[in-house]
């Protein structure tokens, strides 16, 4: 019994591969295109809901960080310092306080929104496998 393709003219078989791997990269593109829209509602949803946090977040801490310049500002008045330096020593201490973590915080959120965490895994190793068929098929 002969195998089909032996019957076949090799243009035929050349102008059939061609489709092939035609028809396999427009899937590709459409499974690229498929996968960043994902990962692009996903990364826009996550910068709503931080943007939202970060609202609300922002005017409690403003009440939170003026009740413990307060509390430290009372503190430095009972040990007998004027009202004025005392406030503005609690203020420095609040602030830099503040400004290290709200560093630290920064920096962990960059690092979660490196352009590493966004690639297309799915769609290489897809074209990776499909670059092994068509070398298999040459």
């Amino acid at each position: 019994m002969s195998n089909v393709n032996e019957s076949r003219p090799l243009s035929e078989l050349i102008g059939g591969l061609a489709s092939d791997i035609s028809n396999l990269f427009r899937k590709e593109i459409q499974l690229a295109k498929a996968e960043a829209s994902e990962k692009f509602s996903q990364t826009m949803g996550g910068i709503v809901f931080l943007l939202a946090g970060a609202v609300l977040a922002l005017g409690a801490l403003g009440v939170f960080l003026s009740f413990l310049v307060t509390l430290i500002a009372s503190f430095f008045e009972a040990q007998g310092m004027d009202e004025t330096l005392a406030t503005a020593i609690g203020s420095i201490i609040v602030t830099v306080v503040v400004g290290i973590i709200a560093f630290v915080l920064v920096n962990r959120g960059l690092s979660a929104l490196k352009a590493s965490n966004l690639k297309l895994e799915r769609t290489a190793t897809s074209l990776g496998r499909d670059a092994d068929v068509v070398k298999e098929r040459l």
